[in-house]
């Protein structure tokens, strides 16, 4: 079994949602599948002999027509592929595998609802993008989504293909040692407290606004770990609150070790607006954390309120849930240790097995 999985333009969003879980992918693969060779094998008696192959370019996509004009090979070879990005590379790839009868799996990080609200102009954009993805998608033989809330919106659309969902995961190895960061992190950044932290790009569309408005009615320490645009792309909001940010709040733009940041923060708020599934919320909770989210769909599919999260829908209801959490510890460790069992139906062996058997799938009706 040959797999081309590709993922577009892989340097510029490396520090994307998308990035991460395309990484969380292959390493699933890659467990699962050496899970199953025997010891002292050299890797052929994996199942179906499953190979992973992420350059189908063998260098710059636009360098690709020369090599071709010289004769050069081009090293497309696999039994089927599947594609994490929905540009123009991405298409390219979809047209080989259809023309040459290979089986297509198109996993959708991207939808038109959460594509807006995330930097200057995506709101506008995202009607358009809509029509597109419902065109881009309907070219797979079956399309890959996070939750049962993204699988429902793609058949909304509707989307010509079918669709089926898989938990993006979560790494837990990667996570491994982060307590040891959480003293020195603190000293950093000058936190004392309750801290309550973010994880990820700055974005409106993932409750930036409201991030900052809870932090300016209440005490406690906020902070945001992650990247946020300075240039024109950046959003009204974006630029507003990172420029004239509350006394209480602390943008710390990309930090190197995602631990550090789970280390450093007590109460992971996430006020967002849409997500497909939000991954820092699986890497919050397998740390251990109490999370408080917004209210949607997509979390209730994998979170229950008061058992392993706290679940708001209004500024009074965010406020309340983190006055609650800093005055009770207890309830803090209770909530941080259901999540922490939460995540474990996340970890990444589940999602390689559930990868491998659709490309099993796939490939017998083929």
């Amino acid at each position: 079994m040959r797999v081309c999985h590709y993922l577009e333009l892989e340097s510029p969003l490396e520090r994307s949602g998308i990035a991460t879980a395309t990484a969380a992918q292959r390493e699933a693969l890659v467990r699962v599948a050496d899970a199953q060779v025997d010891p002292g094998d050299d890797g052929s008696s994996r199942p179906d002999g499953l190979t992973l192959g992420t350059d189908p370019w063998g260098g710059p996509p636009w360098s690709v027509p020369a090599r071709l004009a010289r004769g050069d090979p081009v090293p497309v070879d696999y039994d089927l592929l599947h594609c994490n990005a929905i540009g123009p590379g991405s298409l390219a790839l979809v047209r080989h595998a259809k023309l040459t009868g290979r089986p297509v799996l198109l996993h959708a990080h991207v939808t038109r609802e959460d594509f807006a609200g995330s930097f200057r102009g995506s709101t506008l954009a995202a009607r358009p993008l809509g029509t597109y993805l419902r065109w881009f998608y309907s070219q797979a033989d079956l399309v890959c989504t996070p939750s049962d809330y993204t699988r429902r919106l793609l058949e909304s659309y509707p989307v010509d293909a079918p669709v089926v969902s898989i938990t993006n995961g979560v790494d837990l190895d990667s996570l491994a040692g982060f307590e040891s960061l959480r003293e020195p992190t603190r000293r950093r950044f000058g936190l004392e407290g309750t801290v309550v932290f973010a994880v990820g790009n700055v974005f409106e569309r993932k409750g930036l606004s409201t991030f900052c408005q809870l932090a300016q009615a209440t005490d406690l320490e906020f902070v945001w770990f992650g990247p946020y645009d300075r240039g024109p792309q950046a959003s009204a909001a974006v630029r507003h609150w990172t420029r004239h940010p509350p006394p209480n709040v602390t943008f710390t733009g990309w930090i190197e070790d995602k631990r550090a940041a789970f280390a450093a923060g007590d109460v992971f708020c996430f006020p967002t607006h849409a997500e497909n599934q939000g991954i820092a919320v699986l890497e919050a909770m397998a740390c251990g954390k109490a999370v408080v989210l917004r209210d949607l769909p997509v979390f209730r599919e994998f979170y229950t309120d008061g058992v392993d999260c706290l679940l708001c829908s209004t500024p009074a209801e965010f406020r309340d849930a983190l006055e609650r959490l800093d005055a009770d510890p207890a309830l803090r460790a209770r909530l941080g240790e259901r999540a922490r069992e939460t995540a474990r139906e996340h970890r990444l062996e589940v999602v390689g097995e559930r990868l491998l058997a659709v490309y099993r799938r796939l490939l017998d009706a083929d």
